[in-house]
Protein backbone atom coordinates (compact mmCIF):
# COMPACT_ATOMS: atom_id res chain seq x y z
CA UNK A 1 0.00 0.00 0.00
CA UNK A 2 2.50 2.62 1.11
CA UNK A 3 4.52 2.16 -2.06
CA UNK A 4 1.69 3.92 -3.89
CA UNK A 5 2.26 7.19 -1.99
CA UNK A 6 4.00 10.06 -3.71
CA UNK A 7 5.87 12.94 -2.01
CA UNK A 8 3.75 15.93 -1.09
CA UNK A 9 4.94 19.47 -1.81
CA UNK A 10 6.72 21.04 1.13
CA UNK A 11 4.85 23.71 3.06
CA UNK A 12 6.48 26.95 1.98
CA UNK A 13 6.32 28.59 5.40
CA UNK A 14 7.68 25.52 7.21
CA UNK A 15 10.48 25.32 4.65
CA UNK A 16 11.20 29.00 5.24
CA UNK A 17 11.38 28.38 8.99
CA UNK A 18 13.89 25.59 8.45
CA UNK A 19 16.05 27.76 6.20
CA UNK A 20 15.99 30.55 8.78
CA UNK A 21 17.12 28.21 11.56
CA UNK A 22 20.03 26.99 9.45
CA UNK A 23 21.19 30.49 8.49
CA UNK A 24 24.31 31.28 10.59
CA UNK A 25 24.01 35.07 10.19
CA UNK A 26 23.41 36.82 13.50
CA UNK A 27 21.61 39.77 11.89
CA UNK A 28 18.95 37.63 10.16
CA UNK A 29 15.27 38.63 10.58
CA UNK A 30 12.34 36.16 10.54
CA UNK A 31 9.21 37.72 9.03
CA UNK A 32 7.78 34.49 7.68
CA UNK A 33 5.95 32.43 10.28
CA UNK A 34 2.53 33.81 11.26
CA UNK A 35 3.00 33.89 15.02
CA UNK A 36 3.01 36.97 17.25
CA UNK A 37 6.38 37.74 18.83
CA UNK A 38 7.30 40.36 21.40
CA UNK A 39 10.35 42.63 21.20
CA UNK A 40 12.61 39.81 22.42
CA UNK A 41 11.39 37.37 19.75
CA UNK A 42 9.33 35.34 22.24
CA UNK A 43 5.67 34.34 21.89
CA UNK A 44 4.57 34.95 25.48
CA UNK A 45 1.82 33.30 27.49
CA UNK A 46 -0.64 36.07 28.31
CA UNK A 47 -1.12 36.95 31.98
CA UNK A 48 -4.83 36.15 31.95
CA UNK A 49 -4.17 32.79 30.30
CA UNK A 50 -1.72 31.81 33.06
CA UNK A 51 -4.18 32.83 35.75
CA UNK A 52 -7.08 31.05 34.06
CA UNK A 53 -4.99 27.89 33.81
CA UNK A 54 -4.14 28.16 37.52
CA UNK A 55 -7.83 28.41 38.39
CA UNK A 56 -8.74 25.51 36.13
CA UNK A 57 -5.99 23.32 37.58
CA UNK A 58 -7.20 24.08 41.10
CA UNK A 59 -10.90 23.49 40.44
CA UNK A 60 -11.12 20.91 37.67
CA UNK A 61 -12.00 17.46 38.99
CA UNK A 62 -12.48 15.49 35.75
CA UNK A 63 -11.02 15.07 32.29
CA UNK A 64 -14.14 13.34 30.97
CA UNK A 65 -15.39 14.26 27.51
CA UNK A 66 -17.48 17.34 26.98
CA UNK A 67 -20.21 17.18 24.30
CA UNK A 68 -19.56 16.68 20.59
CA UNK A 69 -19.96 20.43 20.11
CA UNK A 70 -17.64 21.21 23.02
CA UNK A 71 -18.57 23.05 26.21
CA UNK A 72 -21.74 25.11 25.53
CA UNK A 73 -20.29 27.90 27.69
CA UNK A 74 -17.43 28.28 25.19
CA UNK A 75 -19.85 28.60 22.30
CA UNK A 76 -21.89 31.18 24.18
CA UNK A 77 -18.84 33.22 25.21
CA UNK A 78 -17.41 33.24 21.68
CA UNK A 79 -20.76 34.13 20.13
CA UNK A 80 -20.91 37.19 22.37
CA UNK A 81 -17.29 38.12 21.63
CA UNK A 82 -17.61 37.87 17.86
CA UNK A 83 -21.27 38.66 17.19
CA UNK A 84 -22.39 40.57 20.30
CA UNK A 85 -26.12 41.29 19.83
CA UNK A 86 -26.01 41.50 16.03
CA UNK A 87 -27.80 38.16 15.65
CA UNK A 88 -30.22 36.56 18.16
CA UNK A 89 -28.69 33.65 20.04
CA UNK A 90 -31.55 31.36 18.99
CA UNK A 91 -30.31 31.63 15.38
CA UNK A 92 -26.68 30.67 16.04
CA UNK A 93 -25.46 27.06 16.00
CA UNK A 94 -21.88 26.50 17.13
CA UNK A 95 -19.24 23.82 17.60
CA UNK A 96 -15.75 23.97 19.07
CA UNK A 97 -13.01 22.93 16.64
CA UNK A 98 -9.25 22.26 16.64
CA UNK A 99 -8.23 25.84 15.91
CA UNK A 100 -9.44 28.19 13.22
CA UNK A 101 -8.22 25.72 10.60
CA UNK A 102 -10.55 23.10 12.03
CA UNK A 103 -13.40 25.60 11.87
CA UNK A 104 -12.72 26.28 8.19
CA UNK A 105 -12.56 22.55 7.49
CA UNK A 106 -15.88 21.91 9.25
CA UNK A 107 -17.49 24.86 7.46
CA UNK A 108 -16.46 23.42 4.11
CA UNK A 109 -17.65 19.95 5.14
CA UNK A 110 -21.03 21.45 6.07
CA UNK A 111 -21.24 23.22 2.70
CA UNK A 112 -20.40 19.96 0.96
CA UNK A 113 -23.37 18.29 2.67
CA UNK A 114 -25.84 21.17 2.29
CA UNK A 115 -24.85 22.54 -1.12
CA UNK A 116 -22.43 20.18 -2.90
CA UNK A 117 -22.59 22.04 -6.23
CA UNK A 118 -21.68 25.43 -4.73
CA UNK A 119 -18.52 27.21 -5.82
CA UNK A 120 -16.34 28.68 -3.07
CA UNK A 121 -15.08 32.16 -4.02
CA UNK A 122 -11.76 33.21 -2.49
CA UNK A 123 -9.90 36.50 -2.48
CA UNK A 124 -6.74 36.61 -4.57
CA UNK A 125 -4.57 36.30 -2.57
CA UNK A 126 -5.84 34.51 0.51
CA UNK A 127 -4.53 32.30 3.30
CA UNK A 128 -2.97 29.27 1.52
CA UNK A 129 -4.90 26.75 3.62
CA UNK A 130 -8.19 27.99 2.16
CA UNK A 131 -7.61 26.70 -1.40
CA UNK A 132 -5.60 23.74 -0.12
CA UNK A 133 -8.49 22.33 1.94
CA UNK A 134 -11.07 23.12 -0.77
CA UNK A 135 -8.97 21.28 -3.34
CA UNK A 136 -8.47 18.32 -1.01
CA UNK A 137 -12.24 18.06 -0.49
CA UNK A 138 -12.83 18.11 -4.25
CA UNK A 139 -15.01 21.23 -4.14
CA UNK A 140 -15.37 23.86 -6.82
CA UNK A 141 -13.38 27.03 -6.34
CA UNK A 142 -13.02 30.44 -7.98
CA UNK A 143 -11.16 33.66 -7.18
CA UNK A 144 -12.08 37.30 -6.97
CA UNK A 145 -9.51 40.06 -7.33
CA UNK A 146 -8.56 41.68 -4.04
CA UNK A 147 -5.03 43.10 -3.81
CA UNK A 148 -3.61 45.84 -6.03
CA UNK A 149 0.16 45.40 -6.20
CA UNK A 150 0.62 48.98 -7.37
CA UNK A 151 -1.29 50.77 -4.60
CA UNK A 152 -0.86 47.93 -2.05
CA UNK A 153 -4.54 48.44 -1.25
CA UNK A 154 -7.77 46.70 -2.23
CA UNK A 155 -8.62 46.36 -5.92
CA UNK A 156 -12.25 47.05 -5.13
CA UNK A 157 -13.42 47.60 -8.70
CA UNK A 158 -11.88 44.26 -9.68
CA UNK A 159 -13.43 42.59 -6.64
CA UNK A 160 -16.94 43.78 -7.51
CA UNK A 161 -16.51 42.85 -11.17
CA UNK A 162 -15.50 39.29 -10.23
CA UNK A 163 -18.20 38.86 -7.59
CA UNK A 164 -20.77 39.89 -10.18
CA UNK A 165 -20.13 36.44 -11.68
CA UNK A 166 -21.19 34.63 -8.50
CA UNK A 167 -24.10 32.24 -8.96
CA UNK A 168 -27.05 31.71 -6.61
CA UNK A 169 -26.02 29.49 -3.70
CA UNK A 170 -22.30 30.08 -4.15
CA UNK A 171 -20.16 30.75 -1.08
CA UNK A 172 -18.05 33.91 -0.80
CA UNK A 173 -15.22 33.64 1.74
CA UNK A 174 -14.47 37.01 3.33
CA UNK A 175 -11.84 37.93 5.92
CA UNK A 176 -13.45 39.45 8.99
CA UNK A 177 -10.50 41.77 9.69
CA UNK A 178 -6.72 42.01 9.22
CA UNK A 179 -6.69 40.36 5.79
CA UNK A 180 -4.16 37.55 5.51
CA UNK A 181 -1.76 37.86 3.68
CA UNK A 182 -2.09 41.48 2.60
CA UNK A 183 -3.10 43.51 5.69
CA UNK A 184 -5.40 45.56 3.41
CA UNK A 185 -8.98 45.74 4.67
CA UNK A 186 -12.27 46.72 3.11
CA UNK A 187 -13.97 49.84 4.45
CA UNK A 188 -17.48 49.61 5.87
CA UNK A 189 -18.83 51.36 2.78
CA UNK A 190 -17.12 48.76 0.59
CA UNK A 191 -18.48 45.93 2.74
CA UNK A 192 -21.96 47.39 2.33
CA UNK A 193 -21.54 47.28 -1.44
CA UNK A 194 -20.31 43.68 -1.28
CA UNK A 195 -23.28 42.72 0.91
CA UNK A 196 -25.72 44.37 -1.50
CA UNK A 197 -24.20 42.52 -4.45
CA UNK A 198 -24.20 39.18 -2.59
CA UNK A 199 -27.82 39.66 -1.57
CA UNK A 200 -28.71 40.35 -5.18
CA UNK A 201 -26.86 37.20 -6.26
CA UNK A 202 -28.31 35.17 -3.35
CA UNK A 203 -24.81 34.09 -2.33
CA UNK A 204 -23.82 32.89 1.17
CA UNK A 205 -20.99 34.46 3.20
CA UNK A 206 -18.30 32.46 4.97
CA UNK A 207 -16.31 34.76 7.27
CA UNK A 208 -12.85 33.81 8.52
CA UNK A 209 -11.99 35.96 11.55
CA UNK A 210 -8.64 34.93 13.01
CA UNK A 211 -7.23 38.25 14.25
CA UNK A 212 -9.99 39.97 16.24
CA UNK A 213 -8.29 42.54 18.47
CA UNK A 214 -5.11 42.80 16.36
CA UNK A 215 -6.36 45.59 14.06
CA UNK A 216 -8.42 48.47 15.42
CA UNK A 217 -9.73 46.86 18.64
CA UNK A 218 -11.98 43.99 19.68
CA UNK A 219 -15.31 45.59 18.77
CA UNK A 220 -14.02 47.51 15.75
CA UNK A 221 -12.48 44.35 14.30
CA UNK A 222 -15.78 42.46 14.72
CA UNK A 223 -17.88 45.17 13.09
CA UNK A 224 -17.64 43.77 9.56
CA UNK A 225 -18.46 40.22 10.69
CA UNK A 226 -21.44 41.41 12.72
CA UNK A 227 -22.74 43.46 9.81
CA UNK A 228 -22.44 40.54 7.42
CA UNK A 229 -24.06 38.07 9.83
CA UNK A 230 -27.04 40.36 10.43
CA UNK A 231 -27.60 40.89 6.69
CA UNK A 232 -28.22 37.30 5.60
CA UNK A 233 -30.54 34.44 6.52
CA UNK A 234 -27.51 32.12 6.51
CA UNK A 235 -23.87 32.84 7.30
CA UNK A 236 -20.90 30.74 8.41
CA UNK A 237 -18.22 32.18 10.71
CA UNK A 238 -14.90 30.49 11.51
CA UNK A 239 -13.13 32.10 14.46
CA UNK A 240 -9.71 31.41 15.97
CA UNK A 241 -8.42 32.08 19.48
CA UNK A 242 -4.78 31.34 18.59
CA UNK A 243 -3.70 34.93 18.07
CA UNK A 244 -5.78 37.12 20.36
CA UNK A 245 -5.44 34.73 23.32
CA UNK A 246 -1.99 33.46 22.32
CA UNK A 247 -3.06 29.82 22.73
CA UNK A 248 -1.60 28.60 19.44
CA UNK A 249 -0.69 25.10 20.58
CA UNK A 250 -4.02 24.53 22.34
CA UNK A 251 -5.83 24.53 18.95
CA UNK A 252 -8.84 26.57 20.02
CA UNK A 253 -11.40 27.58 17.43
CA UNK A 254 -15.12 27.68 16.78
CA UNK A 255 -17.47 27.40 13.83
CA UNK A 256 -20.70 29.36 14.09
CA UNK A 257 -23.57 28.94 11.65
CA UNK A 258 -26.24 31.62 11.52
CA UNK A 259 -29.58 30.03 10.62
CA UNK A 260 -32.80 31.62 9.41
CA UNK A 261 -34.74 30.66 12.54
CA UNK A 262 -34.67 28.46 15.63
CA UNK A 263 -35.91 25.35 13.79
CA UNK A 264 -33.22 25.66 11.14
CA UNK A 265 -30.65 26.25 13.87
CA UNK A 266 -31.60 22.98 15.59
CA UNK A 267 -31.06 20.93 12.43
CA UNK A 268 -27.82 22.78 11.70
CA UNK A 269 -26.55 22.10 15.22
CA UNK A 270 -27.23 18.40 14.73
CA UNK A 271 -25.24 18.40 11.49
CA UNK A 272 -22.33 20.28 13.04
CA UNK A 273 -22.17 17.78 15.91
CA UNK A 274 -22.31 14.95 13.36
CA UNK A 275 -19.36 16.42 11.45
CA UNK A 276 -17.32 16.77 14.63
CA UNK A 277 -18.05 13.12 15.39
CA UNK A 278 -16.86 12.00 11.96
CA UNK A 279 -13.68 14.05 11.87
CA UNK A 280 -12.31 14.04 15.41
CA UNK A 281 -15.17 13.07 17.72
CA UNK A 282 -14.85 15.44 20.70
CA UNK A 283 -13.01 18.76 20.20
CA UNK A 284 -10.08 19.87 22.39
CA UNK A 285 -11.24 21.42 25.64
CA UNK A 286 -8.33 22.97 27.53
CA UNK A 287 -7.86 26.06 25.38
CA UNK A 288 -11.60 26.52 25.09
CA UNK A 289 -11.97 26.33 28.87
CA UNK A 290 -9.18 28.89 29.30
CA UNK A 291 -10.88 31.28 26.87
CA UNK A 292 -14.27 30.76 28.53
CA UNK A 293 -12.80 31.40 31.98
CA UNK A 294 -11.23 34.66 30.82
CA UNK A 295 -14.29 35.94 28.97
CA UNK A 296 -16.62 35.19 31.90
CA UNK A 297 -14.41 36.64 34.66
CA UNK A 298 -14.51 40.48 34.73
CA UNK A 299 -11.03 40.88 36.21
CA UNK A 300 -9.38 38.35 33.92
CA UNK A 301 -11.17 39.79 30.92
CA UNK A 302 -10.06 43.32 31.76
CA UNK A 303 -6.45 42.18 32.10
CA UNK A 304 -6.65 40.20 28.83
CA UNK A 305 -8.09 43.17 26.97
CA UNK A 306 -5.38 45.45 28.37
CA UNK A 307 -2.58 43.09 27.30
CA UNK A 308 -4.21 42.59 23.89
CA UNK A 309 -4.31 46.37 23.46
CA UNK A 310 -0.59 46.53 24.24
CA UNK A 311 0.03 43.90 21.56
CA UNK A 312 -2.14 45.74 19.02
CA UNK A 313 -0.61 49.14 19.70
CA UNK A 314 2.87 47.66 19.57
CA UNK A 315 2.24 46.37 16.05
CA UNK A 316 0.79 49.72 15.00
CA UNK A 317 3.91 51.47 16.35
CA UNK A 318 6.14 49.11 14.35
CA UNK A 319 4.11 49.78 11.22
CA UNK A 320 4.44 53.52 11.66
CA UNK A 321 8.14 53.29 12.46
CA UNK A 322 8.79 51.22 9.32
CA UNK A 323 6.72 53.54 7.10
CA UNK A 324 8.52 56.59 8.53
CA UNK A 325 11.96 55.03 8.07
CA UNK A 326 11.23 54.08 4.47
CA UNK A 327 9.87 57.57 3.77
CA UNK A 328 13.12 58.99 5.16
CA UNK A 329 15.31 56.66 3.11
CA UNK A 330 13.39 56.98 -0.16
CA UNK A 331 12.12 60.55 0.19
CA UNK A 332 8.75 59.28 -1.06
CA UNK A 333 5.40 58.16 0.33
CA UNK A 334 5.17 54.90 -1.61
CA UNK A 335 5.56 52.80 1.54
CA UNK A 336 3.01 54.73 3.60
CA UNK A 337 0.56 51.88 3.00
CA UNK A 338 2.40 49.94 5.72
CA UNK A 339 0.96 52.26 8.36
CA UNK A 340 -2.54 51.91 6.91
CA UNK A 341 -2.57 48.10 6.85
CA UNK A 342 -3.85 46.23 9.89
CA UNK A 343 -3.01 43.01 11.71
CA UNK A 344 0.14 40.94 11.72
CA UNK A 345 0.77 40.95 7.99
CA UNK A 346 1.52 43.28 5.12
CA UNK A 347 2.25 42.39 1.54
CA UNK A 348 4.99 44.47 -0.04
CA UNK A 349 3.69 43.76 -3.52
CA UNK A 350 7.11 42.96 -4.95
CA UNK A 351 8.45 40.08 -7.04
CA UNK A 352 9.72 36.68 -5.80
CA UNK A 353 13.22 37.44 -7.11
CA UNK A 354 13.43 40.54 -4.92
CA UNK A 355 12.13 38.56 -1.95
CA UNK A 356 14.93 36.07 -2.62
CA UNK A 357 17.41 38.93 -2.84
CA UNK A 358 16.26 40.15 0.57
CA UNK A 359 16.94 36.68 1.97
CA UNK A 360 20.21 35.93 0.20
CA UNK A 361 21.88 39.32 0.58
CA UNK A 362 20.33 40.73 3.74
CA UNK A 363 19.07 37.78 5.81
CA UNK A 364 15.45 38.99 5.61
CA UNK A 365 13.09 36.01 5.55
CA UNK A 366 9.54 36.48 4.23
CA UNK A 367 7.13 34.40 2.17
CA UNK A 368 7.79 34.40 -1.58
CA UNK A 369 4.67 36.44 -2.35
CA UNK A 370 6.22 39.23 -0.19
CA UNK A 371 3.96 38.71 2.83
CA UNK A 372 5.82 39.76 5.96
CA UNK A 373 4.91 39.34 9.60
CA UNK A 374 5.07 42.80 11.19
CA UNK A 375 5.09 41.16 14.63
CA UNK A 376 8.44 39.62 13.75
CA UNK A 377 10.04 43.06 13.97
CA UNK A 378 11.25 45.17 16.87
CA UNK A 379 12.57 48.71 17.18
CA UNK A 380 16.11 47.57 16.40
CA UNK A 381 15.29 45.48 13.32
CA UNK A 382 12.95 47.99 11.66
CA UNK A 383 15.88 50.12 10.34
CA UNK A 384 17.63 46.93 9.19
CA UNK A 385 14.56 45.89 7.19
CA UNK A 386 14.01 49.35 5.76
CA UNK A 387 17.61 49.57 4.57
CA UNK A 388 17.37 46.11 3.00
CA UNK A 389 14.11 46.97 1.20
CA UNK A 390 15.73 50.01 -0.37
CA UNK A 391 18.94 48.14 -1.25
CA UNK A 392 16.98 45.32 -2.90
CA UNK A 393 15.03 47.78 -5.02
CA UNK A 394 11.65 46.64 -3.72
Amino acid sequence: MLENLTPQPADKILALMAAYREDPRSEKVDLGVGVYKDATGNTPVMRAVKEAERLILADQNTKAYTGLAGDPAFGDAMRKLVLAESVPAERVAAVATPGGTGAIRQALELIKIASPKATIWLSNPTWPNHPSIIKYLGMKMAEYRYFDSETRGVDFAGMLADLDKVAEGDIVLLHGCCHNPTGANLTLDQINQVITLMQKKRAIPLVDIAYQGFGDGLDADAQVTRHIASSFDNCLIAASCSKNFGVYRERTGILMAVAKDADQKAVTQQNLAYLNRQNFSFPPDHGARVVTTILNDPELRADWEAELEDVRNGMLDLRQQLADELRRLTNSDRFDFLADHRGMFSRLGTTPDKVEKLRAEHGIYMVGDSRMNIAGLNAETVPVLAKAIVAAGV
